[in-house]
């Protein structure tokens, strides 16, 4: 059942931890398929995790495979799908977002590649994990997001599929880390509108971020 997405939750799993954006247990990772979602087990070792220990439910939670229970988050993944229609979710204690997630009450929009993300990056109150309340507060902090973090926590991520998910991850912590770096050095400088909708329109024209052919003299 769903042995595509369980092996996606299984290897972006090690992926994460390979990168340093997940140590031990702490995060969890999930794929959507229809109403089903394959999501990484409670209390698994992300770097080792494999496709066989993850376990699926359905979109109201019900376990339908697998022997191991799911994610102490489940409540968070499952509101996402549901109010973003969502195809994968990623949530971790990467060190840079989480650090930010104890002072900030938003990353500002310092650096035009957090467009990709929605914007400026909201911190959801803090709540205890796993609480309905603090998926309340996440799905929140996601409207309109890609990324949000989880104040005193972590941060989550999410997309139409699980490498929109993952890439959304990685650029949040690059964003945090620009962040806290310039924050060293001076007040970050904020981008406005104007250069918001300048950029808006260079993509546009330019196609920016994707590639082509090259022109021909």
């Amino acid at each position: 059942m769903l042995e595509r997405e369980r092996e996606l939750v299984a290897s972006t799993a090690r992926h994460l931890a390979a990168a340093g954006l997940v140590s031990a247990t702490n995060g969890n990772v999930s794929a959507r398929c229809d109403d089903l979602v394959a999501v990484s087990p409670t209390g698994a070792v992300l770097a080792e995790l494999q496709a066989a220990d993850v376990p699926v439910v359905d979109i109201e939670g019900a376990q339908r495979f697998g022997t191991l229970a799911p994610t102490s988050e489940l409540s968070l993944h499952l509101g996402i799908y549901r109010q973003f229609s969502s195809g994968a979710v990623v949530h971790t204690h990467a060190p840079m977002a989480t650090a930010l997630s104890c002072v900030l009450d938003e990353v500002p929009l310092v650096h035009y590649e957090m467009l990709g993300l929605g914007g400026s990056v909201r911190v959801a109150p803090y709540a205890t994990f796993g609480t309905a309340e603090l998926a309340a507060g996440v799905l929140e902090a996601l409207e309109g997001r890609l990324a949000a973090l989880m104040g005193n926590h972590g941060a989550v991520t999410h997309g139409p599929d699980m490498a929109t998910a993952l890439r959304a991850t990685e650029l949040l912590e690059w964003a945090c880390t620009v962040y806290w770096r310039a924050a060293q050095l001076g007040t970050p400088r904020v981008l406005d509108d104007a250069a918001v909708q300048a950029v808006v329109a260079q993509v546009t024209t330019t196609g920016y971020g994707a590639t082509r052919p090259a022109e021909e003299d």
